[in-house]
């Protein structure tokens, strides 16, 4: 399972980005994909998942609706729409993928490289 993030930049603060992990190998693994990100010093944190067969989406308690996950038709690649940005969501956001449901926990298989958000 390889997986590519695109779709980070330098925005700033009240601006939305829409962030892409192209996921390809075997599609039986990859049931589960989901994004975090992680800031230099804390912890990696899960900001959303998805079950890719059921399209079921799970986010975090603290979630206020401003980040959104959704797949295209084929499964293929997952997007984490992110809307309202603050100076807080700057982080290295990553994509990550399993066949268990493991929702928002961090023991994924397979991880992307990451892509960088930048909110000023």
């Amino acid at each position: 399972v390889q997986l590519v993030e695109s779709g980070g930049g330098s925005v700033q603060a009240g601006e939305s980005l829409r962030l892409s992990c192209a996921a390809s190998g075997d599609p039986y693994i990859r049931n589960y994909l989901a994004w975090f990100r992680q800031v230099p010093g804390k912890e990696r944190e899960g900001v959303a998942a998805i079950y890719l067969l059921g399209g079921h989406t799970w986010y975090p308690d603290s979630a206020d609706g401003r980040f959104t996950i959704s797949q295209d038709n084929a499964g293929y690649t997952v997007y984490l729409q992110m809307t309202s940005l603050k100076p807080e969501d700057s982080a290295m956001y990553y994509c990550a993928a399993d066949f268990y449901n493991l929702q928002l926990g961090r023991s994924y298989a397979y991880w992307g490289q990451g892509t960088q958000v930048t909110v000023s």
